[in-house]
């Protein structure tokens, strides 16, 4: 039987809409860490739909690495454009404990409550969380910019 490569997968969460911080200064943010990452050997899961998402997907995809999508609904039409792996899960926003769990650590960027709850399911089970423009709390690393965040990231799991 072949052996099948895994994954290497960094968490991107974040905002999903502009009022809750998906402008285009913090998506255009997102496009770069997708694309850091991409370049670095990196995949990317999140919550595959808009904003932070489909922006952080758009850069790793741009730049040749996987993205991947885990969906709350159950039609793998609800996407962006540019998942490459789409996981419909019916499941709403339980969906984000899958999003955590999937990335060896998670990079915030933006986001309200959703991020917050990625955040802490991140936390509680030992991962990283890197923070940018995000929640600043006890056991997230604040930083300044895209490639700040990739480098902290990965220093981090790479350990």
């Amino acid at each position: 039987m072949e052996k099948i490569a895994k994954a290497r997968l960094i968490s991107v969460i974040g905002a999903g809409s502009e009022a809750a911080g998906a402008d285009e200064a913090a998506c255009e943010t997102a496009r770069q860490v997708g694309r850091l990452l991409a370049e670095k050997g990196w995949g990317v899961v999140c919550g595959g739909l808009k904003g932070i998402m489909r922006a952080v997907c758009q850069g790793a995809s741009e730049a040749g690495g996987l993205t991947v999508g885990i969906i709350p609904s159950t039609d793998a039409a609800d996407a962006n454009p540019y998942c490459k792996v789409v996981v419909p899960t019916g499941m709403g926003q339980a969906r984000n404990l899958l999003v955590v769990l999937s990335g060896k650590g998670a990079i915030a960027i933006t986001g309200k409550g959703g991020t917050l709850s990625e955040i802490g399911h991140a936390l509680k089970e030992g991962k990283p969380v890197v923070s940018l423009m995000s929640w600043d709390f006890p056991g997230v690393t604040r930083a300044a910019d895209a490639e700040d965040a990739v480098e902290k990231i990965l220093a981090a799991v790479e350990k």
